[in-house]
């Protein structure tokens, strides 16, 4: 098992762009398609401890899904929790976890925190 996982989505550039900035540094890497293979309640709120967020900063609030069903409404962490584990487009992407510690890898440097 690889000591990084990337939550990657393939049609996204920074996503992409994530990958082979892993690649070109020689890091070995699992890759989570989490469009095709939604996370778990538990594993999105560790994934979020980890990034040091909470829901609310992990929401792409331009996606469409988020502008039709919940722009302006209040929910609380476990039902954000919830709303992005129903539509996966609403995480912020990619996510690059090592160890205890994750991030949103945008800008694509932000990988080299994990390293630090």
């Amino acid at each position: 098992m690889a000591e990084v996982k990337v939550y990657h989505n393939p049609r996204c550039t920074k996503s992409r762009n994530s990958l082979i900035f892993l690649d070109e540094k020689g890091i070995s890497y699992d890759v989570h398609l989490y469009l095709q293979d939604s996370l778990k309640h538990d594993d999105l709120k560790n994934i979020l401890t980890q990034l040091g967020m909470t829901p609310q900063e992990l929401l792409r609030k331009n996606e469409t899904v988020f502008k039709e069903q919940f722009k302006g409404k209040k929910l609380t962490d476990d039902q954000w929790i919830e709303a992005m584990i129903k539509y996966p487009k609403l995480m912020e992407r990619p996510i690059v976890v090592r160890g205890n510690k994750a991030v949103v890898a945008r800008p694509t440097e932000k990988i080299n925190e994990l390293f630090d």
